[in-house]
């Protein structure tokens, strides 16, 4: 009997817990605050990802702009044995202020294992 208690006890912890989540989530969306930057990254790869169908290796730049958010990612588009010649891609990726994917493009391809000399810094 008192297994069961304990048990009714922490469910009615857990909703009152993700009840609180819920309320801070809606009062942050509310005053117009935007994800914090870890947040941003995450959903700029899976939505990539899932446009694509390639997973990001990397994210090679990110900034924030007046209207969202700006990221050049790498993503390997073609696996090739030695690694060294598999073909990478870099995308250049726009989000909106909450994080949600606006556009992307492909901004050059390089085989991995080669710097890009028209560029500088390798970028």
């Amino acid at each position: 009997m008192s297994n069961t208690k304990n048990t009714q006890e922490s469910q009615s912890s857990q909703k009152s817990q993700d009840s609180r989540n819920s309320d801070t989530t809606s009062d942050n969306q509310k005053a117009g605050s935007r994800p914090k930057p870890m947040e941003v990254l995450r959903q700029a790869r899976g939505q990539l990802a899932e446009l694509t169908g390639m997973e990001a290796e990397s994210v090679s730049s990110f900034e924030q702009t007046e209207d969202g958010w700006a990221l050049e990612v790498e993503v390997l588009e073609l696996e090739r044995v030695p690694d060294t010649m598999s073909l990478m891609a870099s995308y250049q990726v726009e989000l909106d202020a909450e994080g949600q994917l606006t556009g992307y493009r492909r901004v050059r391809r390089y085989e991995r294992g080669r710097s890009d000399a028209r560029r500088p810094g390798g970028r």
